[in-house]
């Protein structure tokens, strides 16, 4: 059994090669990655020739890498292992996830040298599981969802030699760890080979059958919407009625919201959790670099300071990713109603991935577009070393290949816009060539319907309610909210700070923004800026800095 290291280890997914590098730029100490053959994850990009081609890479800087064999074995399965275990053994991983007992005694006899995880899908909820993988040659064991903080200390006094992962932030299945069925028996397709159909997370509509054998919808509308009232009573728990909500587009009662465990980070590192596991090997470029670039940010504050550490600033850069929400799941034990999304499924976030820098050159970036970008836009680069970000308010898109400009770019075509360093006008040139390297995150402010926003609004209330802060009546304003805009449907969207200058000024002091740093009117807002960080907003009480200044500065 491997020694336990000093220090936690942030691990992240990598569903292809060029996530792997998101992942080690961005921060993680090690990547869990698979190829589709062997692995849980039918939808894996990586080739075997990826696989070595990531290892070195992530050797090369410092990192650890560990390969899924989390299959389920059938007979079929068993003729592939000899290869897949040679070829392993000559791509030298520091781990192999592996979830099935059987492969587990086969690999563990015909690759010795091999460091063995159990996986997740081996539902590990007790200490004593835990005991009796160590004494098979374990030496990590991931430990499931479902474990609470209190199970998990115990777990950790009881086995303290063996390396303990667990799940900080990611995805949650409604079933146990992983386990379902429903996504097979609906869609055929299997959620434990990585090809989940997320049935969980369709919506739902209710019918009743009349005694003639008919089935009739329950049409809710502006006439019915008040009769009926749909409640839910579980054998064990008699006279405890639980609502089932459902509007026009149906009901969403089996959809859990997001795993977010950095307001109990501390925790985790306290009581010396080895690796702290992100999940999320389907999910972009954009969703590994941010969210690795918060939790290490996090996870190095925490060590050099961890009485003063407090989780709000790597929340507020975990809400620039896309979710469905964030809950504390099995943190705390039994789940509350605020773990899942009644409302809607969709993953939202008030930021979106804007692109990525292509290539740096003498004279600027190359900026590789992954979402429409119009005139007056401001893109803020957000780099893998250092914490400074920068804005650029952009007002041309350059074609790197063609040289034309247009006032709008669209990610269709995958084009390749210039970004010349001369725009760049408050920053040191030297500084971004060295900060801002290839593949460095760029991301943009979207445009929200209403209800779009008042289901983030929502989303932020459950997450106090279930850190025990705010009220419930708080809570049930923003869901009333909520369900008055669903009514509604105004598609129109909106920014949350003004997009052209005519607005007024957002408040950042970007880069390249014209009304900013040339009207007079803000002289004085200017010299305040210069005593903030770069990018860092103005409060709403500096509106009235400059007379005459038009439109309304962001809200800090």
């Amino acid at each position: 059994m491997s020694p336990r290291p000093e220090r936690s280890e942030l691990l992240m997914p990598a569903g292809d090669l060029q996530k792997l590098k998101m992942a080690v730029l961005y921060g993680a100490d090690a990547i869990y990655l698979g190829t589709p053959d062997m692995s849980l994850r039918t939808k894996s990009a990586f080739s075997l020739e990826d696989v070595v081609e990531g290892v070195k890479f992530a050797h090369s800087h410092g990192k650890r890498v560990y390969l899924t064999l989390n299959l389920f074995s059938h007979n079929k399965d068993i003729p592939k292992l000899e290869q897949y275990v040679e070829t392993v053994r000559k791509v030298n991983p520091d781990g192999v996830i592996i979830a099935d007992p059987g492969v587990f005694q086969y690999v563990k006899e015909m690759a010795p040298d091999l460091e063995l995880h159990v996986s997740t899908q081996a539902n590990i909820c007790s200490w004593l599981s835990v005991k009796f993988w160590a004494e098979q040659g374990a030496s990590l064991a991931v430990l499931a969802r479902e474990v609470s903080y209190a199970e998990l200390v115990e777990i950790r006094e009881k086995c303290p030699d063996i390396k303990l992962e667990a799940f900080v932030h990611g995805a949650m299945c409604m079933t146990y760890s992983g386990r379902c069925l429903l996504s097979n028996f609906m869609s055929e397709r299997g959620a434990n080979q990585g090809n989940c159909a997320n049935s969980c997370r369709w919506h739902y509509k209710v019918h009743m059958r009349l005694k003639d054998g008919t089935i009739k919808e329950i049409e809710l509308n502006e006439h019915t919407r008040d009769m009926y009232e749909f409640l839910l009573e579980e054998g064990a728990r008699e006279g405890e009625l639980m609502p089932i909500e459902e509007d026009e587009r149906g009901s969403y009662i089996l959809n859990s919201k997001d795993l977010c465990l950095m307001p109990k980070l501390d925790e985790y590192l306290k009581i010396g959790i080895d690796s702290l596991k992100v999940e999320g090997r389907n999910k972009s470029q954009y969703y590994v670099a941010l969210v690795a670039r918060a939790y290490r940010m996090a996870i190095d504050d925490w060590y050099a300071n961890p009485d003063g550490w407090s989780p709000e600033p790597y929340l507020k850069e975990l809400e620039t990713v896309q979710s469905r929400g964030y809950t504390l799941a099995f943190h705390e034990g039994r789940l509350t109603n605020h773990a899942h999304n009644y409302e809607d499924t969709a993953t939202l976030a008030e930021w979106e991935f804007a692109g990525l820098i292509h290539k740096v050159e003498q004279d600027g970036f190359l900026m590789e577009v992954k979402n429409r970008i119009v005139a007056g836009d401001v893109l803020e680069l957000v780099p893998p070393r250092s914490r400074q970000t920068i804005f650029l308010r952009i007002y041309e898109f350059i074609d790197a290949e063609t040289g034309q400009a247009r006032d709008a770019v669209n990610a269709g075509q995958k084009p390749i816009i210039r970004l010349p360093f001369a725009w760049f006008d408050q920053e040191d040139q030297a500084r971004l060539r060295a900060d801002y390297p290839e593949l460095t995150m760029i991301r943009k402010e979207r445009p929200l319907t209403q209800e779009q926003w008042d289901r983030l609004k929502l989303d932020r209330e459950a997450q106090k309610r279930e850190q025990g802060q705010g009220t419930e009546d708080r809570y049930l304003q923003r869901r009333d909210a909520l369900v008055e805009s669903q009514a509604e449907a105004n598609s129109s969207r909106k920014f949350k700070t003004p997009r052209l200058g005519v607005e007024g000024c957002c408040g950042r002091g970007c880069n390249g923004c014209l009304i900013f740093w040339q009207d007079p009117a803000y002289a004085k807002a200017r010299s305040l800026m210069a005593e903030k960080k770069q990018g860092e907003m103005l409060a709403r009480n500096a509106r009235g800095l400059t007379e005459g200044a038009t439109g309304a500065l962001s809200d800090g």
